[in-house]
């Protein structure tokens, strides 16, 4: 999933290169909201491994 952020954030930023500001908004938005999804499963993960071995 982190890949996907980082794709969609390459894709935001050769889109406002080349003036497509709708675009890169909308692709800038989607890998925000990938990234976030990546850091709290990361995180839920991280919490579970350490209960389990607890």
């Amino acid at each position: 999933m982190l890949h996907y952020a980082v794709v969609f954030f390459v894709i935001a930023l050769i889109a406002a290169l080349f003036g497509f500001g709708g675009i890169a908004a909308g692709a800038a938005e989607i890998a925000k909201i990938l990234f976030f999804i990546f850091v709290v499963l990361f995180v839920i993960s991280l919490v579970v491994g350490l209960v389990r071995r607890g």
